[in-house]
């Protein structure tokens, strides 16, 4: 069996949410069935990393797929001709794009709606694209998969497809991320937050992750609580926005937030683990990888009360109003003040993430794609 894959964004060092997804899934994969040729299909020079196994030649389309009328040109031209010649038998789209212009069977992964839902959030030229295209790429696709009951239940609402054609393919996290001793947590506060505990918040600051209530209540709590917690901001700073901006700089504890920037695997390994909390009040989320590797990482995690986050969290987080400061200030409140609530959400953890790995994602997606042949 030839079975093409849309691998472009697989890029090294840059590997997002469904990048990870990506990675991790396609890894266990090809790696488990030696018997089928997996072509990758890159929109640029690729990183021999991601080529894991002797089964898997790689195969470069164009244009490089980096705004609407590039993406349309490398799903409908690109990727068309990528099918054709590597005589593709199934073709896997592991973020949600499609192309309409070929009879190849495709199974595509949908990871959530979330331009529906707050179409404000997006640039206007992307969401018209969304709203042109996905809906077309459901209907398409002869199997979705998706990471979440809730976005599942999401698009067969939305676009008006039969469950039994969609399945539930839940993200997992890296292995890697583990707790680590009192010493070290120690080091990585001095190295970073100036030896001070921290509130943690990872994710691509975009509006929808929505940090500036997060901010606000963050000032808030400083000013109930007088304490020298910090919070420490990991993540690329691309949709900084006028309204986010006038929020941090009217921030009466603004010294006390911490810009790291986007963090490498191994500093996350340091990162996670070292911290008073996950604080991940967003707005809206397909699944929400962040709060599993918090599990992992045995911290207690603080997340919204929305979307998929209660589904990945189950009755080991903090559950919040991400639209109200107040709410997010009780629930930092609660999270840093009660020892033995932190403690029995650190255990609970443990035990949720046992729900979550990606050889259960790899094992789950491949049976979807099963029932594509």
């Amino acid at each position: 069996m030839n079975i093409a894959v849309n691998t472009r964004l697989l890029i090294k060092d840059k590997l997002d949410g469904i990048g990870w997804f990506s990675y991790e899934t396609l890894k266990r994969i090809t790696q488990n069935h030696p018997e089928h040729k997996f072509y990758f299909i890159f929109d640029r020079p690729f990183d021999s990393d991601f080529i894991f196994s002797n089964n898997i030649e790689p195969v470069i389309a164009s244009p490089q797929a980096r705004h609407p009328i590039l993406w349309y040109l490398f799903f409908e031209y690109g990727i068309t001709k990528a099918l054709k010649k590597t005589n593709a038998d199934i073709f896997i789209s592991p973020d949600g794009w499609l192309s309409l212009r070929t009879n190849v069977p495709s199974l595509t992964v949908i990871h959530d709606l979330n331009f529906n839902h707050f179409p404000e959030f997006i640039p206007w030229h992307v969401r018209k694209y969304y709203y042109t295209f996905f809906p077309k790429f459901a209907l398409k696709a002869k199997r979705i998969a998706t990471v979440s009951e809730y976005t599942k239940n999401d698009i067969s609402k939305t676009y008006k497809i039969d469950k039994s054609k969609i399945d539930v393919v839940y993200n997992g996290a890296n292995i890697n991320y583990l707790p680590i001793s009192e010493d070290k947590k120690k080091l990585i506060q001095d190295k970073y937050t100036n030896g001070k505990q921290y509130f943690l918040f990872i994710g691509t600051i975009h509006p929808r992750k929505n940090l500036k209530n997060l901010l606000l209540a963050f000032d808030k709590y400083k000013l109930t609580t007088n304490n020298d917690i910090k919070l420490l901001v990991v993540g690329s700073k691309k949709w900084w926005t006028n309204d986010l901006d006038k929020a941090y700089n009217n921030m009466r504890f603004k010294t006390d937030v911490i810009f790291f920037g986007r963090a490498s695997e191994s500093q996350l390994k340091d990162i996670i683990p070292s911290a008073l909390a996950l604080t991940y009040p967003s707005f809206f989320e397909g699944f929400g990888i962040p709060i599993l590797e918090a599990f992992y990482s045995g911290i207690p995690v603080l997340t919204s009360a929305s979307s998929s986050m209660p589904e990945v969290g189950g009755d080991a987080a903090i559950y919040v109003n991400p639209s109200s400061v107040d709410s997010i200030l009780n629930g930092l409140i609660k999270i840093s003040l009660n020892n033995n609530l932190r403690k029995k959400l650190i255990q609970k953890g443990f035990e949720q993430k046992n729900k979550f790995s990606w050889d259960k994602s790899a094992k789950k997606l491949w049976n979807s794609i099963e029932r594509v042949f």
